[in-house]
């Protein structure tokens, strides 16, 4: 996908901007509830510039003692390439982070390879959803965990109202100032319109499989974070 490839080097510093700092906050919330351990195999799917693996790699201790592994994958290469710099930059060498380019809906992974999958803002651009939910659950290990960060819909009276106007408005001309790529923060705004609400996408992840599927309302609903396992 060529969205967002322009704006590689100015990602952060966009989500910063739109989110007035609160995508820090969700993805924390993100990595706080992920079921990662010392030695566990992780793989990030739309990994970007390499947020949620960082905070992955991190939970797992310090680096004597942690024996796993975080794969980042994004089909998007320039953004791949922040998220590789940005990871050896945190000190976080081969093997024990490695980066690989790949279609979220055909992982170049076996099956049962992870203890954990993790996707944050990339599932909704994929073109086949299910698709990629199927490929999610087959490379998890039984037992293992989906964890999803996602835009979703306001469930506060008027947010959706309050929140459509700045979106449409005010998102692709910052886009343009920031970055100097509308076109991009354009097609952010249409995809999460289109995306599925908070009960629609559980009922997606139950479908490919999953149990134990909940979700939990961020920001007014803004934002969801899904979670699932592989039983």
């Amino acid at each position: 996908m060529g969205v967002f490839s322009s704006v590689a080097d100015k990602y952060d510093i966009m989500n910063d901007a739109m989110s007035a700092g609160m995508h820090r906050l969700w993805k924390r919330r993100m990595i706080q509830v992920a079921a990662v351990k010392q030695d566990s195999a992780v793989l990030d799917v739309a990994a970007g510039s390499g947020d949620i693996s960082i905070g992955m790699l991190q939970k797992m201790g310090s680096r004597g003692d942690r024996s796993g592994r975080v794969i980042l994958t994004d089909l998007n290469g320039p953004m791949l390439a922040e998220g590789a710099r940005r990871v050896i930059d945190e000190g976080f060498l081969a093997g024990t982070a490695d980066c690989i380019q790949s279609d979220g809906t055909q992982l170049a992974f076996a099956d049962n390879s992870f203890d954990v999958v993790s996707i944050a803002f990339g599932i909704r651009n994929f073109v086949d959803i299910e698709a990629g939910l199927a490929e999610f659950y087959r490379v998890l290990k039984p037992g293992g965990q989906f964890i999803c960060l996602e835009f979703s819909r306001p469930v506060l009276p008027l947010l959706d109202v309050v929140y459509d106007a700045y979106s449409f408005n005010m998102i692709p001309a910052m886009g343009e100032w920031i970055t100097g790529d509308r076109s991009s923060y354009q097609y952010l705004v249409e995809s999460i319109r289109r995306f599925p609400d908070q009960r629609r996408f559980s009922r997606l992840i139950s479908l490919a499989g999953f149990e134990l599927v909940k979700h939990e309302n961020m920001t007014g609903g803004i934002v969801a974070l899904h979670r699932g396992y592989k039983v």
